[in-house]
């Protein structure tokens, strides 16, 4: 074996390859005999993969990320990785089992599922977008080379191209180990107590449980509806409108304008999204002078999502910051510290939120992220849309040591369609199938709504004694969805 692969690849380093790729290799020891034949006549990089079966071990019955581990310790061996005789949810498990075992580059290239034989041909089922979906989710379990093997069509990789490249310029954007945002060695003041910032702040300080309603801004210029909405869920004991900025990379009307008017002709508070993607520093810190400035006093800290996943694909993102920088940013400007670490007049009084995501692929780094944020001084999280309890606990169980309160987020579902957006669309949004096929069942318009918002009330009831309140989203501004999910109206009939 030695010998024939050594020959091969000493006419394919003369031919000026740049680099071996070892596929569908069903033992290690053969991969690795290969690996160190083509060391012993060249030096280019090597990317080895392993093929398994179903039950994430390979045809000989070793674990694969046992053989995995062999093939990586390897010194010639530049990456490691999976292909072939499996579809991409068996090579997902795959994946999550061999993440571990390794700090080289990993590559996945699933069959497009498993071939059947239609009118006397053997075809392969996975739509283009069924691969694309999985592919997002191989670049979240920390796979950096993906592709297709028995199956895949160019069709398959233009959408995994198409799903995976705005992930992956997420990934690389600057953050916080570009701009350092370090305690200021200006004295400053004494934080003003949150008890005495805003009303959610005295609610948080005093444990007191929490009830906000998220309300997107429109896309035109008329807040007619969205303060009608604000003032119904003012009436209704909610305690604040939680106001998005440019979701999933949208344009809509300015949130803070939206706050602004919201807070000003309805009383009730706002929670302003302060996002990093469209702004660099000094135009953030302007912002959060001006949040403050015009009376708001409540903010959620996030990073954005990046252009490509919205309608302006072609818009510039900045990221000067990522949310972690960003809550430094803030809790310096509560002790009256600007960026430059210059002394403010005086400080402002912000209530410092971040966002979580107890569903997040790779749980350690969210995990990581979160102690971060509170290191930096967040007073409170909002997660994403829970729905997957049993995640929800594994993760409030990783952080409870932070003493963060946990705000839940909540979506009522508005259909069975709307469901599958959620599970298949969303980033960082696990919709167990349990409840996919419950909202199967509705058969008209008004069933989903009602099944949705059953749903909504009982991941409330179930999740009250363990988190600091809920923040409901009002899916297509529908707030008598979520109004109805809190158990504060009944749900309309339409």
């Amino acid at each position: 074996m030695h010998e024939t692969f050594a020959e091969q690849a000493a006419v394919l380093c003369e031919a000026q390859v740049d680099f071996f790729l070892l596929e569908t290799f069903a033992s290690e020891v053969e991969l690795l005999i290969a690996a160190e034949a083509i060391a012993s006549v060249c030096e280019l990089p090597i990317l080895a993969q392993m093929t398994c079966l179903s039950q994430g071990r390979t045809v000989f019955g070793t674990p694969v990320e046992q053989a995995v581990a062999a093939v990586a310790r390897h010194p010639a061996v530049s990456a490691v990785g999976l292909n072939c005789s499996v579809g991409p949810s068996d090579m997902l498990d795959a994946l999550q089992r061999i993440r571990s075992v390794t700090e080289k580059p990993i590559s996945v290239q699933p069959n497009a599922g498993l071939p059947r034989q239609v009118d006397g041909r053997m075809l392969y089922m996975c739509t283009p977008e069924y691969m694309a979906e999985y592919a997002k989710r191989f670049f979240e379990n920390g796979a950096r080379i993906l592709g297709g093997c028995c199956g895949t069509t160019p069709e398959h990789i233009r959408q995994i191209v198409k799903a995976v490249r705005p992930l992956d310029q997420a990934a690389a954007r600057p953050t916080a180990e570009k701009i350092r945002v370090v305690s200021a060695s200006t004295e400053g003041f004494e934080p003003k107590p949150l008890a005495q910032r805003s009303a959610l702040g005295a609610k948080l300080a005093a444990k007191k449980p929490i009830v906000c309603v998220e309300l997107t801004p429109p896309r035109g210029v008329d807040l007619s509806r969205i303060i009608e909405r604000a003032r119904l869920c003012a009436e209704h004991g909610v305690d604040a409108i939680n106001i998005p900025d440019g979701p999933r990379a949208s344009a809509r009307l300015s949130p803070l304008v939206t706050a602004v008017r919201i807070q000003q002709e309805t009383g009730i508070e706002t929670i302003l999204h302060v996002c990093c993607r469209d702004k660099n520093l000094i135009g953030l810190q302007s912002d959060l002078l001006g949040i403050h400035a015009i009376g708001l006093r409540n903010v959620l800290i996030i990073t954005g999502d990046p252009p490509k996943l919205g309608e302006y694909p072609d818009a510039t993102a900045v990221f000067d910051l990522d949310s972690v920088a960003l809550t430094g940013v803030v809790s310096n400007l509560n002790r009256g510290i600007d960026i430059a670490g210059n002394a403010l007049a005086e400080p402002l009084a912000l209530t410092l939120g971040v966002g979580a995501n107890p569903a997040a692929s790779d749980l350690h780094r969210e995990i990581d992220r979160f102690e971060l944020k509170a290191n930096a001084g967040a007073e409170y999280a909002i997660t994403q849309p829970v729905f997957d309890l049993e995640m929800f606990y594994a993760f409030q169980a990783s952080v409870e040591e932070r003493g963060l309160p946990l705000i839940a987020g909540i979506w009522p579902f508005t259909s069975y369609k709307n469901a599958e957006f959620m599970a298949n669309e969303v980033p960082g949004v696990i919709v167990p199938q349990r409840l996919l096929d419950r909202m199967a069942r509705a058969k008209t318009r008004q069933d989903g709504r009602k099944i949705g918002v059953e749903i909504a009330h009982e991941m409330i009831a179930e999740l009250s004694a363990h988190v600091a309140g809920f923040a409901v989203s009002a899916p297509l501004g529908q707030v008598d969805m979520a109004l109805a999910s809190l158990g504060r109206i009944s749900l309309k009939e339409e």
